[in-house]
């Protein structure tokens, strides 16, 4: 038994390492990728103090900003969506399917309303408001999906989910056809998830939230294993199931909100990625939730590369490009459940 557990911590370290090694490659091709192109080796003499002005310009304050802040969505992003599949143990499960990327949307729509802006230090207080508009979300759906007998139950959690963030989408397109031409303008790319405009202030109103959460919801990742073996048997062992959930619930609602904040209005990520880890690092949380927060940074990375890359000079929101890959791998494990 010790042998077999032994073999899979290996297996995950290597899967982690690997993805390590991917993110890498693909951050040192979005750093070279653009309308100005700087040679890979270029870019480290650029980091390090060398290189032209334009070089320095276009590295420090478009790029290096732009780039960490799809790292840090994408590992917030992938580690909600491990969290919020394994509380409801349903592997559909979703930010943006269960509504709280809705919930974050309208939180964003009621800061523009108010601020009319995202830059400067006003853009530290996005991640708050789009945090109490999720929170707000996901105690209306925890109140919805509760039973005074069997406790919080994860199918109902789910399909209130989805029709919440039905009717918050439909109260947020329409605040925002009553914002003014410019902040409408910023709105529509930020619904589309456009990582366009991100600065170093923006990387700065998301590090705290990913830097505490992520590895909060790590420490809890026994716990999450306790929810698949189904709530009698981990309230039998001794776990506070409801207590538990509620808080991890709460964590991922967090973080979720905070990365898509910054990013726009991206989905799918919290689905794919935990689905990746899980087949390439097993199916221990402690395993897969680094999987889970790396595979999600590469994936958006990547996407968020290519749209702005393979289609310039017309670049394609993130959220887009997320889409076209989600969407299909959505029907794929619809088809692979009813089988």
């Amino acid at each position: 038994m010790r042998r077999v557990e032994k073999r899979r911590t290996l297996r995950a370290v290597a899967v982690c390492l690997i993805l390590l090694l991917v993110a890498l490659m693909v951050i040192i091709i979005s750093l070279n990728t653009g309308t100005i192109r700087i040679a890979p080796m270029e870019v480290f003499h650029v980091l390090f103090g060398g290189g032209t002005e334009t070089d320095q310009l276009v590295l420090f304050e478009y790029r290096l900003p732009r780039i960490l802040v799809t790292m840090l969505a994408g590992i917030g992003l992938g580690t909600a969506g491990a969290v919020l599949q394994g509380i409801s143990r349903n592997s559909l499960a979703d930010p943006g399917i269960l509504g709280l990327n809705a919930g974050a949307a309208f939180g964003l729509i009621v800061f523009v309303s108010f601020f009319r802006t995202m830059e400067g230090p006003a853009a530290l207080l996005i991640p708050i408001f789009t945090f109490a508009a999720g929170m707000l979300t996901a105690l209306v759906i925890v109140l919805l999906a509760y039973d005074r007998f069997k406790g919080l139950i994860p199918v109902r959690m789910l399909l209130v989910g989805i029709a919440i963030e039905a009717g918050i989408s439909a109260v947020t397109l329409f605040l925002s056809l009553r914002l003014d031409e410019d902040t409408y303008s910023f709105t529509a790319r930020w619904l589309a998830g456009s990582v366009w405009g991100r600065d170093w202030v923006h990387v700065l109103a998301l590090l705290p939230w990913v830097a505490i959460l992520v590895p909060l919801c790590y420490a809890r990742s026994r716990t999450l294993d306790l929810f698949t073996l189904g709530d009698e048997t981990a309230s039998g062992i001794g776990s506070r199931v409801n207590r538990s959930r509620i808080v991890l619930l709460i964590m991922a609602v967090a973080v979720s909100c905070a990365s898509v904040a910054m990013t726009g209005s991206i989905g799918f990520i919290g689905l794919i990625a935990p689905h990746i880890a899980r087949r390439l690092a097993g199916p221990r949380n402690a395993h897969f939730l680094p999987a889970s927060a790396l595979t999600g940074l590469v994936i958006l990375v990547t996407a968020d590369t290519v749209g702005r890359s393979i289609f310039t000079p017309n670049a394609v929101p993130a959220g887009v490009v997320v889409a076209a890959i989600g969407g299909p791998y959505f029907l794929y494990l619809l088809l692979r459940m009813k089988s």
